[in-house]
């Protein structure tokens, strides 16, 4: 039924309707949103991301408590 896959006239009407639906300035936060959620997952299905960051995090705060005293 679906075999000839999607091509431009359909992903042009399918972006018509979203640019209808959400306007012009919104597709642009719609974007960022989806890709910042993309960026997370990938960091949270590898666990690299989490890992690097928390060690770093209580050394920070114990160096900034250092200059302040």
């Amino acid at each position: 039924m679906f075999t000839s896959g999607i091509h431009i006239p359909e992903l042009l009407l399918i972006f018509g309707i979203v640019l209808l639906l959400f306007g012009a300035s919104r597709i642009g936060e719609i974007g960022g949103a989806l890709g910042k959620g993309i960026k997370e997952f990938r960091k949270a299905t590898t666990g690299d991301g989490e890992l690097a960051e928390e060690p770093a995090k209580p050394k920070a705060k114990a160096a900034k408590a250092a200059k302040k005293s």
